[in-house]
């Protein structure tokens, strides 16, 4: 039976655990968008070796599953000489899967703008980083940032997937709790309602951007 005074007593402890939770995520999803964008700009390469390289990189890291990515950074990396925290093999874990997501996210925004805008920088004679940081990605970002955002809000209710290599996570702090105290039903059920209560309104300010964006754009 559901016990308030147990739950309301939790509550501090899960708390104290949300601070790591959007920390991670706020990480990863940072290094994703820079990975992001950087596995785009590699797979347009003119060189087909670096363009193949990338794409069969990004095939592999989104044809196989996050956790078993997390378990094999923070669990076979140390045979190779390389050991991570729990948080650096969960950020890097989150930011290289996420990545290969909005690498794609990026290559169609890329892809809608106007081929006229690169005439356009070559008639002007502009150098490609020119072209790229005041024609190209000035137009092509701002589109697809709704999607952008929706990832962020995954990769967030994904984080529970860290407590695998034990990073103590708000899910992990609930799995304690309850290991010392054989009641799971209130840890597991405010977790629930912190993702909620988080994400949702994240999910709205989504939305309204993709409004405000979709406005801006239309003809």
């Amino acid at each position: 039976m559901w016990d308030w005074n147990y739950a309301l007593s939790i509550v501090p402890d899960l708390l104290s655990a949300v601070g790591l939770t959007i920390a991670a995520t706020i990480v990863g999803f940072f290094l994703a968008v820079i990975l992001g964008l950087v596995f785009t700009l590699l797979v347009r390469s003119d060189n087909k070796v670096v363009s193949g390289i990338a794409n069969g990189i990004i095939k592999f890291v989104r044809n196989t599953p996050l956790l078993v990515q997390l378990y094999f950074i923070f669990y076979v990396f140390p045979q190779f000489g390389l050991t991570l925290s729990p948080f650096v093999a969960g950020v890097l874990g989150l930011g290289l899967h996420y990545s290969t997501y909005l690498s794609e996210v990026f290559r169609s925004g890329i892809d809608s703008v106007p081929q006229g805008q690169w005439e356009v920088a070559t008639a002007l004679n502009f150098t490609k980083r020119k072209t790229w940081t005041r024609i190209i990605l000035p137009q092509s970002i701002p589109p697809v940032l709704p999607v952008i955002g929706n990832y962020f809000i995954t990769m967030f209710k994904e984080t529970p997937l860290l407590s695998a290599i034990t990073l103590t996570e708000i899910l992990q702090t609930a799995k304690n709790i309850g290991a010392g105290t054989f009641r799971y039903v209130e840890p597991f059920t405010l977790v629930g309602v912190l993702f909620l209560l988080l994400s949702y309104p994240a999910s709205l300010l989504v939305k309204q951007a993709e409004k405000r964006i979709a406005e801006k754009y239309s003809v």
